[in-house]
């Protein structure tokens, strides 16, 4: 649809990355200009939080329930190893995140200020937590935000329907794609939010705040460049028992940079594909794998949820020990196979791994809209780390199995 408007077409020309920039920027401006109007201006932070709480728990139980239902038996046969690798490389990347998480401890000064929860004393009191969560009544999870609840009704809401009619099945899918439009409407309003989320937060802490953000930054982008130059090396290391660099390198170049720009696993697929061809992969495998791994093989995912969930917890004075952190990991790890294809989609998933430290709704989206902030960088990142990692698994795989 064109339209005559030169402000319009300018902003249609103009892609989400830039426009939360400048929405960065102006908030900065607003509040050197003035401050007063500065926290006037946080209404629009407020709402923009306020629609991210609204979509976030139906958009993970749709996201859920589709991925079980449409999932084919006999499709894993042909690429089981792949699928191992996936699940590895994701929970790999989890692992590391939790440590870095945990050496490298962020507090982040949130919007309405941190809001005090009830830490679980340890693991014990957590897996009561899970276990009685797990059992909420489904409508209630929905309305409070129980994710928990929510990822348990959905999964066995999914294998339920595994054996609906094609016709059921597709509508379930067609829910979770409608779902993902409307986060997609939401997050094309993340530009006007975060201008209202950093004036108000500037307003009420100074610059400090940003500080804490680049600190936050730093952390994440710190563990995607260890998993991608160090953990999956020697999974592939691993698979095909010989310097697996040269392969990385190509995967990166080739893939990951086409990935860091478009900021879409799903968009970069083509790429991908035209890679694994390059390198001689068997199309059977190459052809399931690639569009899966798009969706499945979520290393960065996992990283982003991991990281500011445990910021959450530092925030709020919660004290992480190990198996809690350990429990967080594999949570993260379900958490990110579920991720959004939408940009910053990944973040939508950090109350899920609050709700394991008892961390009130309010605090986890605020956490999600510094997220936001940040994404600029982090979900390029990440989506770069996850769409790379597609091939070089599948390649790996495939290589690691001519060797037998």
């Amino acid at each position: 649809m064109t339209t005559n408007n030169p402000f319009l077409r300018a902003l249609k020309r103009t892609s989400t990355v830039q426009q939360i920039a400048i929405g960065l920027v102006l908030g900065v401006l607003l509040y050197i200009i003035s401050p007063s109007a500065a926290k006037t201006a946080g209404i629009f932070g407020d709402m923009f939080v306020g629609a991210l709480k609204a979509v976030a728990p139906f958009l993970v139980f749709v996201l859920v329930t589709a991925a079980i239902t449409k999932h084919q038996k006999g499709n894993e046969t042909h690429i089981k190893p792949i699928l191992l690798l996936y699940l590895l490389g994701t929970l790999g990347a989890a692992l590391v995140a939790v440590a870095a998480g945990l050496f490298f401890p962020t507090e982040l000064k949130l919007i309405g200020g941190n809001v005090d929860s009830a830490a679980p004393s340890g693991i014990g009191e957590v897996l009561k937590t899970v276990l009685l969560n797990l059992v909420d009544n489904p409508i209630k999870a929905l309305s409070s935000g129980n994710y928990i609840g929510i990822l348990a009704w959905a999964l066995m809401l999914g294998f339920a329907l595994r054996h609906a009619s094609a016709a059921t099945r597709s509508m379930v899918a067609d829910m979770a794609d409608a779902v993902s439009n409307i986060v997609g409407w939401v997050i094309r309003f993340a530009p006007l939010g975060i201008f209202g989320l950093i004036s108000a937060t500037l307003a009420a802490t100074g610059f400090g705040a940003l500080k804490d953000y680049f600190r936050l930054l730093v952390v994440l982008v710190g563990c995607m460049l260890f998993v991608a130059f160090v953990f999956n090396p020697l999974i592939v290391w691993w698979k095909i028992k010989k310097n697996p660099y040269p392969l990385v390198l190509t995967c990166l170049r080739e893939s990951g940079v086409n990935a860091f720009f478009t900021r879409s696993s799903a968009a970069n697929i083509p790429v991908n594909m035209a890679l694994a061809k390059k390198l001689g992969l068997h199309e059977d495998t190459y052809s399931i794998s690639i569009p899966l791994g798009a969706t499945i093989n979520m290393a960065g995912a996992a990283i982003t949820i991991t990281v500011l969930a445990l910021a959450a917890a530092h925030t709020q004075g919660i004290q992480v020990d190990f198996l809690t952190a350990l429990l967080l990991s594999l949570v993260a790890t379900v958490s990110a196979c579920g991720a959004s294809g939408v940009a910053g989609g990944s973040l939508l998933l950090i109350p899920l791994a609050c709700s394991l430290f008892n961390i009130d709704n309010d605090v986890a989206m605020q956490v999600v809209a510094v997220g936001f902030v940040i994404g600029v960088v982090q979900d390029s990142c990440e989506t770069a780390l996850n769409s790379s990692t597609d091939v070089l698994f599948t390649a790996a795989a495939d290589y690691g199995s001519r060797k037998q």
